[in-house]
């Protein structure tokens, strides 16, 4: 279980993604999530993530598939589906991807649901079903503009 302490430590550590190599990054959430019990969903979904974000999603399928069928809950339940489709659609598997991402659009709403449709439209892109990924797209962008949305979410839907 994480503390309040804990995830400030991690937000740190994802806050030098940028200045530190791969390996060391990845030890340094390793680090971390080997602080929470073994099957802590959390620590896998996270070691997960340094993967991903560090160029090796085969890595990270894995740790990410862990995570969900660990427990995980909450926002990161969400994220490990989005970037578990991710990494699966750049692994050659978008088909799965869009298996995965299609579920969780009917899981519920949140402040998440564009990121899943922006990767759902990627993936279906590369199954080529290439309209109905623009429909996607654009419905969800339809919902950020500042004028034209009635517009731009019905052309969404003629697709």
């Amino acid at each position: 279980m994480t503390t309040p302490a804990w995830e400030q430590r991690l937000a740190d550590a994802w806050g030098r993604l940028d200045t530190l190599e791969p390996g060391p990054f990845r030890a340094l959430v390793d680090d971390l999530a080997a602080e929470l019990a073994p099957d802590d969903p959390v620590g896998a979904f996270e070691r997960a993530a340094a993967r991903d974000s560090t160029g090796s999603p085969a890595e990270a399928v894995p740790l990410y598939e862990r995570a969900l069928a660990g427990g995980l809950t909450g926002e990161r339940r969400r994220r490990a589906v989005i970037q578990l489709a991710s990494s699966l659609r750049n692994l050659g598997r978008a088909p799965e991807s869009v298996a995965l991402l299609t579920a969780e659009l009917g899981r519920g709403t949140d402040h998440l649901d564009d990121a899943v449709r922006a990767f759902l439209a990627l993936a279906l892109a590369d199954v080529g079903r290439e309209r109905e990924a623009l429909g996607l797209a654009l419905g969800a962008l339809s919902r950020h503009l500042p004028r034209y949305q009635r517009s731009l979410a019905a052309y969404a839907r003629s697709l």
